[in-house]
């Protein structure tokens, strides 16, 4: 990570990471070739003149086969169970076991625009993220499509309000996730503030996805310079699954909330990502209530190139940023 300049706002710190030979040659491979099939399926589906949030009822299903991405030695794990879903304790044997009087944690939303992913796909990711941060992370797998996003919400609720009945005090929990997991720990931070609840010592995201106005995305160059992810397909899962009776509530949008109370937030997102603009957004908001940002910047990163570190060395960069960040959390939480 290069020196990082700072807006004019003291809160807001913008830092520029760099990119490895291999993430230069997977961007130079990818523009041309992937991003311009997932951009002519997106157009295909928002030109269909029918649409339901019943075809993301297969969706759930795709986590399963992600089981055989099995995290590092040394991991551990327990499984806990809800009304509505499961989440899932990961911890490097390195550190306390949460499952005795748990002092601190990192609460975890997996990325899938609200319709994939889950505990298997994301389970490698999250125990280098434990495991760079020396804290045990709760991974959620909350309610995805067909379900509406107000029970997405809830989950995330749920799980929260389950750690601080577990005693560990919401100034050493960390708010954390990637992609459409990255927009709603935003939701759910706000949603906790709003209801008068202890809010998280942190907030840590990758490329949150916060935004379900797609009008900045499409407008923005990286519409067109991300190699995977083009800027309207984030419309094509809006218009089929978020909104309801074609309606989508703004409050849906973390980016259009006042953030005062919020705690310390960092974001990480790819230079060329067609969700640069969402992770703009978030850190204005930021500065706009004075709450620490800083904003890294991932020179032609892949959407959650974090998932990559196995070969990425930028990637392991990251989640070592990352790590960082969730310790200094805690460093604060301790301080009298």
């Amino acid at each position: 990570m290069s020196n990082p300049p700072t807006s004019g706002n003291s809160t807001l710190t913008i830092e520029l990471g760099g990119s490895s030979a291999l993430t230069r040659i997977l961007y130079a491979v990818l523009r041309p070739t992937v991003a311009p099939v997932i951009g002519a399926l997106a157009t295909a589906a928002l030109r269909l003149p029918y649409r339901s949030r019943n075809v993301f009822a297969v969706s759930s299903f795709t986590d399963a086969p992600a089981a055989i991405l099995l995290p590092p030695r040394g991991t551990r794990r327990k499984l806990v169970k809800f009304k509505d879903f499961r989440a899932e304790w990961v911890w490097p044997r390195t550190v306390p076991s949460p499952l005795d009087r748990p002092d601190a944690a990192i609460i975890y939303f997996h990325g899938g625009v609200y319709a994939a992913g889950g505990l298997n796909s994301h389970r490698r990711l999250v125990a280098k993220i434990a495991r760079a941060s020396g804290i045990p992370v709760f991974n959620v797998h909350y309610r995805m499509m067909p379900a509406p996003l107000t029970d997405t919400i809830e989950d995330a609720l749920t799980a929260y309000r389950h750690l601080l009945d577990s005693g560990i005090p919401a100034d050493r929990i960390i708010v954390s996730g990637d992609s459409a997991g990255g927009g709603l720990s935003f939701l759910l931070a706000l949603r906790v503030r709003d209801l008068g609840l202890p809010v998280p010592g942190g907030i840590s995201v990758i490329a949150p996805w916060s935004n379900m106005d797609n009008t900045a995305k499409e407008k923005h160059p990286n519409a067109a310079l991300d190699q995977a992810l083009p800027g309207h397909l984030w419309r094509a899962f809006v218009e089929w699954g978020i909104a309801v009776d074609g309606m989508v509530d703004p409050a849906w949008s973390a980016v259009n909330h006042d953030f005062a109370g919020l705690p310390p937030v960092l974001i990480q997102v790819g230079s060329t990502e067609s969700l640069r603009p969402d992770s703009e957004e978030l850190a204005q908001r930021c500065a706009d209530a004075g709450i620490p940002c800083r904003l890294q910047l991932w020179d032609r990163a892949l959407h959650v190139f974090q998932a990559g570190s196995d070969l990425l060395p930028d990637a392991r960069v990251a989640i070592h940023d990352m790590g960082a960040f969730n310790r200094s959390v805690l460093e604060s939480a301790a301080r009298p």
